[in-house]
C-alpha cells in the first residue's frame, strides 16, 4: 500500500511539473511572439521613413545652389540603413545594434539636411518641403513609440527568459535572450542651439 502511495504522488508531482512546463513554454512562446510583432512595427516605421526620403531630396533638388553633399549624403545613408536586414527570428543583441547603427547614420544625415535647409528661404517657404518636414517629424514620433513599445516586450520576454523556472525550459527548447534599442552615443549631451 505504501508503495503504491509513493507511485502516486511521484506520478502526481511529475505531471503537475510537466503541465508547469508546458505552461512556461507557452508563455515564452507568447512573448517571444509579441516581441517579432513589436519588431514589424519598429520596421514597418523605419521603412515609412526612407519611403519619405527620396520625395524630401526630390523636393529639396529643386532649391537652387543647395549643398550637394549634404543630399548625397542623405542618400548614401538611406541605402545604406535600408541594405541593413535583421532575421526576426535573430533579435540578438549585436543585430540590433547593427541595425540601430544603420538608421543612426540616416538619422544624422536627415539632421544635417534640415538643419542646412534652414539657410534657404525658399526652400522653407515651399509647401511640399513643410509637408514632408512634418510627415518626417510624425514618423520619428512613430519609430520613438514603436522602439520603446519593442524593448518593453524585450523586456517582459528576457526578464522570462532568465528567472527561475522559465530560464530551465528556455535552455532546453533554444529561447535566447533579445537585444534592446539604446541611446546613441552622445545622447546624453544636450543639443546647442545658438540664435
Amino acid at each position: 500500500m505504501k508503495k503504491g502511495m509513493i507511485v502516486i504522488v511521484v506520478l502526481f508531482l511529475l505531471v503537475l511539473a510537466g503541465c508547469g512546463g508546458c505552461n512556461k513554454y507557452n508563455s515564452l512562446v507568447s512573448m517571444e511572439e509579441n516581441v517579432k510583432n513589436k519588431w514589424g512595427v519598429v520596421q514597418s516605421s523605419y521603412q515609412r521613413r526612407a519611403d519619405l526620403i527620396p520625395n524630401l531630396v526630390a523636393t529639396v533638388k529643386g532649391a537652387a545652389n543647395f549643398e550637394t553633399e549634404t543630399l548625397e549624403k542623405v542618400i548614401q545613408a538611406r541605402a545604406s540603413a535600408t541594405q541593413v536586414k535583421v532575421d526576426v527570428n535573430d533579435l540578438s543583441p549585436e543585430k540590433i545594434q547593427q541595425y540601430q547603427a544603420a538608421q543612426g547614420q540616416l538619422s544624422q544625415a536627415l539632421g544635417r539636411l534640415l538643419a542646412v535647409s534652414e539657410s534657404y528661404p525658399d526652400l522653407k517657404a515651399n509647401a511640399n518641403f513643410q509637408n514632408l518636414q512634418a510627415q518626417l517629424e510624425g514618423t520619428e514620433n512613430r519609430i520613438n513609440v514603436a522602439r520603446n513599445d519593442f524593448n518593453d516586450a524585450v523586456r517582459s520576454y528576457n526578464s522570462a527568459v532568465r528567472a527561475f523556472p522559465g530560464n530551465v525550459i528556455a535552455g532546453i527548447t533554444g529561447f535566447k535572450q533579445k537585444g534592446y534599442f539604446e541611446a546613441a552615443a552622445g545622447a546624453e549631451n544636450a543639443p546647442q542651439v545658438k540664435f
